[in-house]
């Protein structure tokens, strides 16, 4: 099996030779425990979004992580391909910009809000 930041790599680079568009990745160590890392990207059309939601799910498949899943299969605009400690989101345009992940997720998160 590949270690995690070979893996995270591996998917970046499947994305982009699928053509992914405007592809991010987010360290998640230090803020959430959900995921190690998000990656997300847009896709052109449903049928885009669809192939690269299944290309990154064989790739996770291939390298031993056969619990990954795929949800929104009935979505045409988003996927997320849950690989366990990477979680792999795919828009449409439209709908990345409104959602704001790469927003919400990059920005670090005080402290002080942490404690309740």
């Amino acid at each position: 099996m590949v270690k995690k930041p070979d893996l995270k790599t591996l998917i970046i680079q499947t994305l982009d030779y699928n053509k992914a568009l405007d592809i991010v990745s987010i360290d998640l160590k230090d803020k959430s425990s959900i995921a190690d890392y998000m990656i997300i990207a847009s896709g052109t059309s449903s049928r885009h979004i669809q192939s690269l939601s299944e290309q990154v799910l064989e790739k996770f498949k291939i390298n031993g992580l056969n619990n990954c899943k795929i949800e929104g299969k009935d979505s045409s605009d988003w996927k997320l391909v849950d690989g366990i400690d990477i979680v792999v989101h795919i828009f449409n345009p439209e709908k990345r910009k409104f959602y704001e992940l790469e927003k919400m997720w990059s920005e670090l998160i005080p402290k002080e809000s942490l404690i309740i």
